[in-house]
């Protein structure tokens, strides 16, 4: 393979990767295996397996992703393949290194299945996270999540959702109803933390504004919100009439008084609310737009 596409930030990713791993496999030795919990994808399937086989963990993930990896290839590309492959020796040999180590001890949550639950679905969901937010995946599951999300847009968390509720179904082959019930709201909780991790902290609202009044509604956007916005031309799909949309994005919590303004100028304005889970590059900040004038003028 060739590498000379290497950059310090691939070094970093492999960083984040290798951190992700442990922290998922810790979730997995130190607190789901512990308190009976299941887990979805080949981790649960490696569960199984330990059950009634009494195999390793890191040994039966290492051999069962074999297939997976060789699917993955075909879709994913070489780069992502390499860095599935090194998630994938992470991944098992801390597996290996949590369940043979005699300085940490387990958690100590057997009373409480619903806090180990939930800490199991955190931790899995942060730590899995971290390893889709830098392009790699654990294998397993991942593979099939991370082909899904490429070829089909579905989100990773969605993907690993679905699949852990059929693994956790086969699980009642040795758990009771009772333990799967609690290993549910572990993937549930897994799955949103997943999205959360990979969508990044800096979320904020996207807003399309049609109207006649745009120019007023920009200006009372400029006094009173002290945000910035952008037009774009457009073209009426009735009349064929020439329409300025305004763009911007403001914080979640600004949208019940921008929509508040706008109505005050214009009722019959038409606004759309979109999500923008990550806000990245120049032009948006928190901070309001004087904030940074008034830096710029010292």
């Amino acid at each position: 393979m060739n590498f000379k596409w290497w950059t310090k930030y691939n070094s970093l990713e492999l960083l984040m990767i290798t951190l992700g791993c442990a922290i998922y496999s810790f979730s997995l030795d130190m607190i789901s295996i512990p308190n009976g919990l299941a887990d979805g994808g080949l981790s649960g399937i490696t569960l199984i397996i330990r059950y009634f086989l009494h195999i390793n963990l890191g040994v039966s993930t290492l051999i069962l992703n074999i297939p997976l990896i060789l699917i993955g290839i075909r879709f994913l590309g070489k780069r992502a393949m390499f860095y599935t492959l090194y998630g994938t020796v992470c991944l098992s040999l801390f597996l290996i290194l949590w369940s043979k180590q005699t300085i940490i001890d387990p958690l100590p949550l057997h009373h409480d299945l619903l806090l180990s639950s939930v800490a199991a679905g955190i931790l899995s969901g942060f730590g899995i996270g971290l390893v889709f937010r830098y392009n790699g995946t654990t294998g397993g599951s991942d593979i099939i999540a991370r082909v899904g999300q490429v070829k089909y847009g579905v989100s990773s968390g969605k993907g690993i959702l679905i699949m852990d509720y059929i693994v956790l179904f086969l699980s009642l082959s040795y758990l009771d109803f009772y333990h799967i019930m609690y290993s549910l709201i572990v993937s549930f909780v897994l799955a949103r933390v997943i999205d959360a991790v990979q969508e990044g902290p800096n979320r904020a609202k996207a807003l399309f504004i049609i109207s006649d009044k745009y120019q007023e509604i920009a200006q009372i956007i400029d006094i009173t919100l002290d945000r910035g916005w952008t037009y774009l031309n457009a073209e009426g799909g009735y009349q064929n009439d020439e329409k300025k949309i305004i763009y911007l994005i403001i914080q979640p919590r600004e949208v019940p008084q921008l929509k508040q303004l706008i109505r005050s100028v214009d009722s019959k304005a038409f606004v759309t609310v979109l999500n923008a889970h990550e806000v990245i590059g120049e032009g948006f900040s928190y901070e309001r737009k004087r904030y940074h004038i008034g830096l710029h003028k010292q």
